[in-house]
């Protein structure tokens, strides 16, 4: 699917709340934990969260957030987000299509989740160059995605982070992978939470 293809799809799944099982299945409220516990730092200055689907789990990064985008290009999952997260003020909610449209500025946390496998090959690799660019000096970019093939993908998890890892020049810093979905986060400070606090 193109990209206008892909929000006319997403704009007619969110005609029904929480269409992904994000606030009622064990399986998303624990990957959200996982991704959360594993964030490296107690706290980001400037965050900005792809996909934000329906604000589940940008409620959860808001916490973590001096700043926090939050970005979607189904306009239904953006008014949902906005319903979720309230009236937070360090939280922005916009509809955006990317790699087509980007923000202003860089972020010392960027996390990609659950939709790297909607796009295209060439608008992956653009918006993997885009997203290093976009990052702090101590910038962190995690990425989260599901493991196996579904109808609207263009390739499965496994590959799009593959694809990532071959178009950055960061280290891997962590990574965490079940029989479901695999996370990988890049950094080019790549110093682990007893190295922050003096442990080692």
């Amino acid at each position: 699917m193109n990209a206008q293809a892909n929000a006319e799809y997403f704009d007619s799944i969110y005609q029904q709340q929480d269409p992904f099982g994000y606030g009622t299945r064990w399986y998303e409220t624990r990957k959200r934990d996982i991704l959360l516990a594993t964030l490296p730092r107690v706290g980001f200055a400037r965050g900005w969260e792809l996909g934000c689907s329906n604000g589940e789990a940008t409620r959860g990064l808001a916490a973590r957030c001096e700043r926090l985008l939050a970005t979607d290009m189904s306009a239904a999952a953006v008014q949902q987000a906005r319903q979720r997260v309230g009236q937070r003020s360090n939280v922005e909610i916009v509809q955006a299509c990317h790699p087509q449209q980007w923000p202003v500025g860089n972020f010392d946390l960027i996390v990609l989740s659950e939709i790297g496998y909607y796009l295209a090959a060439a608008e992956l690799d653009d918006l993997s160059v885009r997203l290093q660019e976009a990052l702090t000096p101590d910038g962190l970019l995690v990425a989260c995605h599901w493991k196996h093939p579904f109808e609207q993908a263009q390739q499965d998890g496994l590959a799009v982070h593959a694809c990532i890892a071959r178009l950055l020049t960061l280290p891997l810093n962590y990574r965490y992978e079940d029989s479901d979905f695999l996370l990988e986060a890049w950094t080019a400070q790549p110093l682990s939470v007893a190295q922050q606090e003096g442990l080692r």
